[in-house]
């Protein structure tokens, strides 16, 4: 995970920008069909530019629906009895008969791992070259890599995509997305981070995954036609929350987080706008409160 390490601002709360939408829980979505991102849908289905990767009948994916419930956990025992229909989960520590219980019980499952960055204690940390680590990105282990390398990344993010598939995610959320943005040890452009963000979704729907963007707020209006839904990480606190405007507009949902501030100010104006919004602890551990 990565965090702004930008300033608060006193009193900063969410901004209001769409009507209010009744929570929900899934719906499916196809390459055909996915709109023009300048406009809101009439109808429950979007679609995505097409891919690089032809096919005669695009596969549906499933997305989490707009407005709906969800939990987010990637330490401690995974608490399955809460009552929403989409789980937010650590792809390596998750076990597949955790996923396929969700399954059978009528929910689904978004795999995270991070993209733009080196864990040292992940299985597969030895098949990073010593050649794309960068600095730290302020989390203990943890180095941005060179995004620029897809060729050297692709075998490497295609097995992680292999994995949340073999599992039984039907979604991913891929972390650390925003090096050109941070101090990460290599000369990355905006320019560049947005064609491993494209090279990233279309990747994962070419494995039959739909992809929220995470983070990386600059860049929404450039990529929210290439993603199927938005994770975002304390944009009440930093009052950045408008900039995810796009993802509603196009009727993709927008999964957030706050690790502090007061849920009676805050969830009347998330729930208004169509946010999904969780207060959660640091940790990310089973503890939730929904607005």
């Amino acid at each position: 995970m990565s965090f702004t390490t930008a300033a608060v601002p006193a009193g900063a709360t969410a901004l209001s920008f769409g009507p209010s939408l009744s929570r929900t829980g899934w719906m499916l979505v196809d390459d055909a069909a996915m709109a023009d991102t300048t406009t809101t849908p009439t109808s429950t289905t979007t679609t995505t530019p097409t891919s690089t990767t032809t096919a005669t009948t695009p596969p549906s994916r499933w997305v989490p629906a707009l407005g709906g419930a969800w939990q987010i956990q990637y330490t401690g025992s995974i608490d399955t009895s809460v009552n929403v229909p989409t789980f937010d989960l650590d792809g390596f520590d998750t076990a597949a008969s955790t996923v396929t219980a969700l399954r059978a019980a009528g929910r689904h499952g978004i795999c995270y791992f991070s993209a733009g960055s080196w864990e040292n204690w992940r299985p597969d940390a030895a098949s990073f070259p010593s050649s794309i680590l960068g600095n730290s990105n302020g989390w203990p282990g943890e180095k941005w890599v060179d995004i620029r390398q897809i060729s050297v990344l692709k075998p490497i993010i295609d097995s992680r995509l292999a994995m949340c598939a073999s599992k039984g995610f039907e979604a991913v959320d891929p972390d650390n997305v925003d090096g050109y943005a941070n101090s990460s040890g290599f000369p990355l452009t905006a320019t560049d981070q947005l064609a491993f963000n494209r090279w990233m979704a279309a990747e994962a729907h070419s494995y039959g995954l739909s992809i929220g963007l995470k983070n990386d707020l600059d860049q929404v209006p450039d990529l929210v036609g290439s993603y199927d839904f938005a994770v975002n990480e304390q944009c009440n606190q930093y009052n950045e929350c408008a900039t995810l405007s796009p993802f509603i507009s196009a009727g993709r949902a927008v999964l957030t987080i706050e690790y502090q501030g007061a849920p009676s100010q805050i969830c009347p104006v998330s729930l208004s706008s169509g946010f999904s919004t969780l207060f959660k602890n640091l940790s990310l551990d089973a503890w939730r409160q929904a607005c």
